[in-house]
């Protein structure tokens, strides 16, 4: 499928559908925790993720003549959608949900952080922002990494468990084109090799600290960058879009 978006929207949209997807899948959580202060902590992440996108897509609803952020958000369907294939995992149980939002933290932190010093101000704005809140969120994950990993044969069985399943989804996060050298090169979009040396810094270091290891077995899904999803991620967006698409326009 080839791209037609300017190649700025379709780097928005790659930032935005990150946060839309994993908020909404936070989202299911909710209620569900074992604990009161954990889901509190939830819901507070699945909010952050949930504002990121809707400045993100306000903003390429600005560059397209798109009504609103809603409208991004809601009628587009899955082959348009930008998202890593991470983020559209099912959570699982607590170990699966927190492999997961560990390395989107991991990810998110540093590539905010070099995304801050953009070439776009209006980027620049929102990631500095953002970059606060990715902060706050790796320490939560990173926490529970280490609680769990380094816990009892049992936590760390499932901590274990749960980053197995996540690691054939990390690369997805990193996927690059033509579009984001471009804008590397004009000075809008960070060097992904630099968020990655992090990212593995970060990973190299939570992991010692709680007695977890790097999935031996090489493979790596990629395409969600460029639409190419799991069965997963229909699902989700039917469920998301359900309201909007039965009510367009509504509003109260």
């Amino acid at each position: 499928m080839i791209d037609e978006r300017p190649p700025l929207v379709t780097f928005l949209l790659r930032i935005a559908d990150d946060n839309l997807v994993l908020a909404q899948r936070l989202g299911e959580l909710i209620s569900w925790m074992p604990e009161l202060e954990e889901d509190i902590a939830i819901a507070n992440l699945s909010l952050d993720h949930l504002g990121q996108a809707t400045a993100f897509l306000g903003y390429a609803a600005e560059l397209t003549g798109t009504s609103d952020a809603d409208q991004l958000a809601m009628t587009r369907n899955e082959r348009e959608f930008l998202n890593s294939v991470m983020v559209e995992r099912p959570n699982g149980d607590f170990g699966q949900t927190m492999a997961r939002q560990f390395f989107v933290d991991a990810y998110q932190a540093p590539f905010y952080r070099a995304l801050a010093d953009s070439a776009d101000e209006r980027i620049a704005g929102v990631a500095a922002k953002a970059e606060k809140e990715s902060r706050y969120h790796l320490e939560y994950s990173s926490s529970w990494l280490t609680r769990l990993g380094d816990g009892t044969e049992e936590s760390h069985r499932r901590m274990q468990a749960g980053i197995d399943q996540m690691w054939p989804f990390v690369d997805d996060l990193f996927a690059t084109d033509d579009i984001e050298i471009q804008l590397r090169v004009d000075g809008i979009a960070p060097e992904l090799v630099d968020v990655r040396r992090s990212f593995d810094e970060t990973v190299t270091n939570v992991f010692a600290s709680a007695r977890l290891s790097v999935p031996a077995d090489p493979y790596q899904r990629l395409g969600g960058r460029r639409g190419f999803h799991s069965e997963h991620l229909g699902p989700l967006l039917a469920e998301m879009q359900s309201l909007y698409r039965a009510m367009p326009g509504v509003s109260w």
